[in-house]
């Protein structure tokens, strides 16, 4: 398999032999997921099969540090909308150790806790390229790179390098993004194929965003 290392000084491709292994290979994509949109349901797909990935879980955070906490919803929102979203999606389910917690959600923290209740797993935190960028003023960044592998996913308008050992993967990019969602509702225009149709569903029953 065929994977790149990209920095802002030099692109590498390297060869990585497939090695039969006993370990558990688990992305983790984190988010607000407010509301889940279907970029984030392709990410999470792709870079399951791309990287023959046993599954890709989905995990909502609590509190955010980086999020206008005015623009959050109630937990329960988002873990029922996730819900909904997967359904019975083969490889991909929710990990709710954040919501769990409650509290600002750290990557470090979690991830430390994560990997102490699940010794026999690999992890790859999946990150888009705008978030690549910030991964210096990440909370403990130096010691969160020697605990999971990061997987950065393009995004549009984004060209993204850093000197931190990332993979990159190719996902077809989809200029979508949850205050998009939040917007059309605001101003009365159902955003129709940006997100399941059991989470638009749900977001109107509840009147969400409005």
């Amino acid at each position: 398999m065929a994977i790149e290392l990209l920095t802002p000084f030099t692109k590498v491709e390297l060869e990585t032999e497939q090695q039969p292994t006993s370990r558990k290979q688990v992305g983790i994509l984190g988010g607000n997921f407010n509301p889940v949109h279907n970029a984030h349901l392709i990410v999470a797909d792709q870079v399951r099969q791309q990287l023959k990935l046993d599954k890709v879980l989905l995990m909502p955070e609590y509190t955010p540090p980086h999020v206008d906490l005015k623009e959050t919803i109630d937990e329960k929102h988002r873990l029922k909308m996730l819900q909904l979203a997967l359904g019975n999606v083969p490889g991909l389910d929710i990990e709710t150790i954040e919501l769990d917690r409650k509290g600002i959600s750290y990557s470090y923290d979690t991830m430390k806790l994560l990997i102490e209740q699940n010794p026999d797993t690999d992890y790859y935190f999946i990150i888009g390229a705008d978030m690549v960028e910030y991964l210096p003023k990440w909370h403990r960044i130096d010691e969160l790179v020697h605990m999971v592998q990061f997987v950065g996913v393009q995004r549009p308008r984004y060209k993204a390098g850093t000197s931190y050992p990332v993979i990159w993967v190719d996902v077809p990019l989809m200029d979508i993004s949850s205050s998009m969602v939040r917007d059309f509702i605001k101003q009365g225009r159902t955003p129709n194929y940006l997100l399941p149709a059991p989470v638009l569903d749900y977001i109107t029953k509840e009147e969400l965003y409005q």
